[in-house]
C-alpha cells in the first residue's frame, strides 16, 4: 500500500503555490506510506542548461562533490538542498558531465536529469521529508509525489520513488508488476541500465524506451496495457505534461479533481481536500486503461 499525489497547474497565478500544495497534499497520505517518501517539481528551466539532482548519504559528501564539479566544468550552478544538490551545467557538457560522474564520483547518485525537473527522495515520514528539502517554497508547474510502505523489499532511499529514467520524466506507482524481470532483461539489451530491482524502476524505463522510439508519452502508457503485467496506477511527469493510467483491473484506489485552474491526482479523496475551490471541482475515479494527459 503507497500513496500517490499529482498537482498539474492550468493557472499561472498558482504557480508559487505548487511546492506548498503539494507538501500538504503528500503529509495527507502518510498513512498509506510513512516509511520514505519522494517528489519531483517542474520549475524554471531552459533548453541551454542541463539540471541533474545529485544526491549523497550526507550533505558534507555532496557539498565536497560540487567543489569538484566546479573545478571540473566551467558555468556550474548549485542549489543545495539537504542530501540533494541541484546542478545547473551548459547543455552541450551534459552527456560528458554524465561520464564523468561515473568515473569521478562514484559515490554521488544521478536520481534526475532534465531541464525543468527537480527530483528529491529519502527515508522518512513524508511531511518530515517534504521539510528537509523545503518543498513548500518550491514553485513551478506540475509536480507529482509518493509516500512508500515497504512490502517487498527493504527500506531504503533507492527504493522510494518518484525514479526517473529520461530527460524530464518520472514516474510514480502503487501496485505490483508481476513480468518486470522480463521487461528489465529487455530494457538492458536497449541499453538502460538500472540502480534497483524496484519494479517501478522498470515501468519507468519502459516509458522511456517508447518513447526513444518515437511514441508519445500517451501512446508509450498506452502500450504498457498489453506489455506490462500486474496491477498498478502510474501517474507520469514530462517537462511539459502530466499522464495518469490504471490497469485493465483498476484494483487500487485513486481519485481526480479538476478546475478551470488545476488537476489534481490522490490515492485518496483526502490528498484532494486541501486544494483550493475543491468544492467546485469535477470530481471523479479514473477509468480502467484509460490514458488520461494534460499538457501546457
Amino acid at each position: 500500500m503507497c500513496g500517490i499525489v499529482g498537482l498539474f497547474l492550468k493557472d499561472p497565478a498558482l504557480e508559487p503555490e505548487l511546492g506548498r500544495l503539494t507538501a500538504a497534499m503528500l503529509a495527507t497520505m502518510s498513512d498509506r506510506g510513512p516509511d520514505s517518501a519522494g517528489f519531483a517539481v517542474y520549475g524554471s528551466g531552459g533548453s541551454d542548461t542541463a539540471k541533474f539532482t545529485l544526491r549523497g548519504k550526507s550533505a558534507a559528501l555532496v557539498a565536497a562533490a560540487v567543489e569538484r564539479i566546479k573545478a571540473a566544468f566551467k558555468g556550474v550552478t548549485a542549489i543545495h538542498h539537504d542530501t540533494h544538490v541541484v546542478v545547473g551545467i551548459p547543455a552541450g557538457e551534459a552527456d560528458g558531465f554524465v561520464a564523468w560522474l561515473a568515473e569521478e564520483a562514484p559515490e554521488i547518485d544521478l536520481v534526475g536529469r532534465g531541464h525543468r525537473m527537480e527530483l528529491y527522495k529519502e527515508v522518512g515520514a513524508p511531511a518530515k521529508v517534504a521539510e528537509r528539502f523545503g518543498l513548500a517554497a518550491m514553485g513551478g508547474t506540475h509536480a507529482i509525489g509518493h509516500t512508500r510502505m515497504a512490502t517487498e523489499s527493504a527500506v531504503t532511499t533507492d527504493g522510494a520513488h518518484p525514479y526517473s529514467t529520461g530527460t524530464d520524466q518520472c514516474l510514480v506507482h502503487n501496485g505490483s508488476l508481476s513480468n518486470h524481470n522480463n521487461l528489465r532483461r529487455i530494457l538492458r539489451r536497449e541499453g538502460f541500465d538500472f540502480e534497483t530491482e524496484n519494479d517501478t524502476e522498470v515501468a519507468a524505463a519502459y516509458l522511456s524506451w517508447k518513447m526513444r522510439e518515437g511514441m508519445s508519452l500517451g501512446e508509450a502508457l498506452k502500450g504498457s496495457l498489453s506489455d506490462v503485467d500486474g496491477f498498478y496506477t502510474f501517474v507520469v511527469g514530462t517537462e511539459n505534461g502530466f499522464g495518469v493510467l490504471r490497469d485493465g483491473i483498476a484494483c487500487k484506489p485513486a481519485v481526480m479533481a479538476e478546475t478551470d485552474r488545476y488537476v489534481a491526482f490522490g490515492s485518496e479523496y483526502r490528498a484532494l481536500a486541501v486544494l483550493p475551490d475543491i468544492g467546485k471541482a469535477r470530481v471523479w475515479e479514473p477509468e480502467p486503461s484509460t490514458v488520461y494527459f494534460w499538457e501546457r
